[in-house]
């Protein structure tokens, strides 16, 4: 009404209010009233911001790749980048009278490509793919080094590379390369594996063997110290055996000796039991028959008598002619026999 408009700002913008030339007031979060005709008002955004990009670009060995991310920024100083940019707002206040507020977005993405391109030609095809936070120090390093930024008053939050990618073909090629390096080395893998295999079997059988032999050297051990000790108890029956052998040809010998003695002690004895035979009958030699016979029945007993009597008829039966013998004395001697 008659011109006067009302405007109020948010706490992220940043409001600018031009009169004659010259600024009247700025700040955040401004609420004013003012005259339309002869006020300009410019409205900057300070809030964060975030401006993904795509582009395509070629690495050191000519490769081409798609890289792809995004760039976080800020507008730090306001007043300046309203002097370069046109931020201006219409009578009402509510639209910008230029696209440049949708061009800051660009040009920054701008910045960050010029750099981007700069860091990935000093890199190969797969430093590229494999360096991505390289790629990211090299582009910071230079957004913050970089005049455009400071002078238009822009600060840089944060950059993200979400992708670096080779064309299709680049890409099954690689694919392919990396697939059969990964099948060298799964070859590789399973050589090894079968050396080791190898390798344990062989000590397997090395152990086994070495075993085999100390095994054997025991037995052979044991079969020695057998072979000595039944060599040793060979040697002791072999001295108990002489020594029996001497003992039973000593004790042959004392009995030989004793023999020869036991018979000289015979002979003796029979030289001796001859020697008195011999004196005897020489002594009764001159004796007469009768009186040897009377000394011989000295102490006999009463049957042997009879004996020596019926022996002295016998000897004269020729002069006997008739010998009665009562069946007393026959009964009498039967009894002395039978002992009764």
């Amino acid at each position: 009404m008659l011109g006067i408009q009302f405007i109020k700002a948010q706490p992220t913008i940043y409001l600018l209010q031009y009169g004659r030339g010259k600024i009247v007031r700025e700040g955040t979060g401004l609420s004013f009233f003012y005259y339309a005709p002869t006020t300009s008002l410019a409205a900057v955004p300070i809030s964060s911001a975030e401006a993904p990009f795509i582009f395509a670009e070629t690495t050191a060995d000519f490769q081409s790749v798609t890289i792809q991310g995004q760039v976080s920024y800020r507008v730090s100083e306001p007043r300046r980048l309203a002097t370069l940019m046109n931020f201006t707002l219409d009578a009402h206040g509510r639209n910008y009278l230029s696209e440049d507020p949708q061009k800051l977005p660009q040009r920054v993405v701008n910045a960050v490509n010029v750099l981007a391109r700069a860091e990935l030609q000093r890199l190969t095809l797969r430093q590229a793919i494999r360096g991505t936070e390289t790629i990211v120090k090299g582009i910071r390093k230079g957004l913050v080094e970089a005049n455009e930024m400071s002078s238009l008053g822009v600060e840089i939050l944060g950059l993200a590379i979400l992708a670096v990618k080779p064309t299709p073909e680049t890409a099954r090629a690689l694919e392919t390369e990396t697939r059969e390096e990964l099948l060298k080395e799964a070859d590789g893998a399973i050589y090894a594996r079968r050396n080791a295999a190898v390798e344990q079997e062989r000590s397997i059988k090395e152990n086994e063997l070495n075993t085999d032999i100390a095994v054997e050297n025991k037995k052979r051990q044991i079969r020695e110290t057998q072979m000595e000790a039944e060599r040793a108890i060979q040697e002791k029956e072999s001295q108990l055996h002489q020594a029996q052998m001497l003992s039973s040809i000593e004790l042959e010998n004392k009995r030989k000796e004793l023999v020869g003695l036991a018979a000289e002690n015979s002979n003796a004895e029979a030289k001796a039991r001859a020697y008195g035979i011999e004196t005897t009958m020489h002594a009764l030699s001159s004796v007469d028959t009768k009186v040897v016979q009377a000394l011989a029945s000295v102490g006999m007993r009463p049957e042997q008598l009879i004996a020596v009597a019926f022996q002295e008829l016998a000897g004269r039966a020729d002069k006997i002619g008739q010998l009665n013998i009562s069946p007393d004395l026959l009964r009498e001697l039967m009894q002395h026999k039978t002992g009764k």
